[in-house]
């Protein structure tokens, strides 16, 4: 099996090389390529990738993912969120391929306090929600052998993410204030891609296992929990903080304002996923204290 991995250097792509090496023949490209194009801000140029390679399994990690820079360049995210995710799928149905495409919660509007089903409606609150939404609509419709994934809350222990952030900062102030009313799931980019490995395996042996799923780690908690949790498993570790879990103030999302609207309410239902691909998705908490460990 030949696999094409589009946006390597990405947090979850990083991780998507260790993940599908096992699976056949690799080859991963970014938009620093010279062999391949992969630039997704010319689209078009894709398909004369794919064709060149023909791969079984195209699998795109790529993404414009500057949520609040989306707002003042729709156009360039709609190119790399939307345009270059349909393109890559016409290429897949025209080869019989399987492919492989990441979305997310900004889909839907954040209202309530259920976790989202994959059939909810939809209805995105920012230009990177909207233009997500637009790619994963292409991509099923041009390519009916593909996973969509939704994730969320996004983070690795390579590069950085909101724990280091919180902990440069509790080192630094007495007292810190983070939100508490959006809701979520902190996912690993490590267990993304072991979940995406295991379910392109599975759908390539059994092809009705196509289709669109919710990833993330289990549980549910804030922004401002997330925090506490990363500076009590710090402290446990010795390291030495200005300003422990109980110095983390809540604040709503208000007090922070942006130019992309965030959903408060990021819950994802991911039954479908684990029943179709016979898995159990961790707690979020495992997932970030491991990458403490790894990081701290």
């Amino acid at each position: 099996m030949k696999l094409l991995l589009l946006g390597k250097g990405g947090q979850v792509g990083w991780e998507l090389q260790r993940s599908l090496a096992p699976l056949g023949e690799l080859v991963a490209l970014d938009h620093e390529s010279t062999e391949f194009h992969a630039d997704f801000s010319e689209p078009e140029r894709l398909f004369e990738t794919v064709r060149a390679l023909c791969p079984d399994v195209i699998v795109n990690a790529a993404a414009h993912t500057a949520v609040d820079k989306a707002e003042s360049e729709p156009e360039l995210a709609r190119k790399l969120n939307a345009t270059a995710p349909g393109v890559l799928a016409k290429a897949a149905n025209e080869l019989g391929a399987l492919i492989v495409h990441y979305s997310t919660d900004y889909v839907f509007d954040g209202s309530g306090d259920r976790p989202w089903r994959e059939d909810d409606e939809t209805g995105p609150l920012s230009v990177y929600g909207q233009t997500k939404l637009e790619g994963e609509q292409l991509v099923a419709s041009n390519c009916p052998k593909h996973l969509i994934f939704r994730t969320s809350w996004v983070y690795a222990a390579r590069g950085g993410n909101f724990a280091k952030t919180m902990l440069r900062l509790a080192k630094e102030r007495d007292k810190l204030t983070v939100i508490d009313d959006q809701f979520g799931a902190p996912t690993g980019a490590e267990l993304l891609a072991d979940a995406t490995a295991h379910a392109i395996r599975e759908t390539i042996r059994d092809s009705s296992k196509a289709g669109r799923y919710h990833l993330v780690a289990a549980g549910v908690t804030t922004w401002n929990g997330y925090a506490r949790f990363v500076l009590a498993q710090a402290q446990a570790m010795g390291i030495e903080l200005k300003a422990g879990p109980q110095f983390v103030e809540p604040v709503p999302t208000s007090a922070f304002p942006l130019p992309a609207k965030r959903p408060h309410n990021s819950r994802l239902d991911t039954s479908r996923f684990q029943k179709s691909f016979d898995l159990v998705l961790p707690p979020w908490e495992e997932g970030v204290a491991r990458m403490l460990r790894e990081t701290l």
